[in-house]
């Protein structure tokens, strides 16, 4: 199966059952929250989110490759298990590069908004609340 395949399906059940054999050992993420290297913590990021995040999707609207990068447009969405359980939603983007075996090494996300966009989108809603 072609890394595009493979990824596609990746992404329409995030973040259950991920193909981390298409990751380096040693593969750098980075996002606008956190930046790692290895396998393990990337795994163990995607377990986070699958234990904290409720009713995650990730809606992938565009996926290419040029050469050795690949390319992601996508929204991900969740409901933060706060009381009220706001619904988030950040629309992003990623740039994945092989390495020499075809393997991920490395996974950088943008994200289309501000890290206080997310933060505002926790708190609206609420009644009372002054904006």
């Amino acid at each position: 199966m072609a890394i595009i395949d493979i990824l596609q399906s990746d992404y329409a059940r995030f973040p259950f059952e991920q193909t981390f054999s298409i990751y380096s050992e040693h593969v750098f993420f980075k996002d606008p929250l956190s930046q790692f290297r290895g396998r393990g913590r990337y795994q163990s990021m995607i377990g986070f989110i699958k234990t904290f995040f409720l009713n995650c999707k990730m809606d992938l609207h565009a996926i290419r490759q040029e050469g050795n990068t690949i390319y992601t447009e996508w929204t991900l969405s969740w409901n933060t298990p706060l009381p009220w359980k706001p619904r988030i939603s950040i629309p992003g983007r990623s740039e994945l590069t092989l390495n020499s075996d075809g393997l991920i090494d490395s996974h950088i996300d943008y994200w289309n908004c501000s890290k206080l966009d997310v933060l505002k989108q926790h708190f609206a809603g609420l009644p009372g609340l002054v904006r």
